[in-house]
């Protein structure tokens, strides 16, 4: 079951962020600058885990979440033009091949902030619950 409360804070705390940097900067600080926030909200979370990635049960390597929150949400970040459809299966790949649930993807690279959330498994966007305050927001 995804924690609708979490959620809506990681976005809040994405959103203080950008807020406050805006867009420009690498990566990096914009992953630090998360930790900050989601501290101050008391929010469980680590930054660079490393989540073994498994095939057929067998150990294929080690994947590095940017952020895991509460081991139950992995937080992608990137500062690009737009978020491609790359960055979107990437998420994707990852939450299947660890078997965490959902994750949220923020691009901080733009004037104003793009955020998708994704799912491990498939789900029509007509299925989705989510508040109108994330509908306004999200697309897909």
């Amino acid at each position: 079951m995804i924690d609708e409360d979490l959620m809506q804070r990681i976005v809040d705390c994405a959103f203080i962020v950008h807020r406050q940097l805006g867009k420009g900067f690498l990566e990096i600080i914009y992953r630090k600058a998360m930790m900050v926030e989601l501290a101050k909200y008391g929010i469980a979370a680590e930054a660079e885990v490393p989540l073994k990635v498994f095939y057929d049960g067998i150990e294929l390597g080690v994947y590095r979440a940017d952020i895991l929150v509460e081991k139950k949400v992995i937080v992608e970040r990137k500062a690009v033009s737009y978020i491609l459809r790359a960055h979107e299966a990437q998420l994707v790949h990852y939450l299947q091949a660890t078997g965490i649930e959902v994750g949220r993807l923020f691009n901080f690279g733009t004037d104003e902030m793009e955020l998708r959330r994704k799912y491990r498994d498939y789900r029509p966007r007509f299925s989705r619950d989510i508040t109108p305050y994330n509908r306004a927001l999200e697309t897909e």
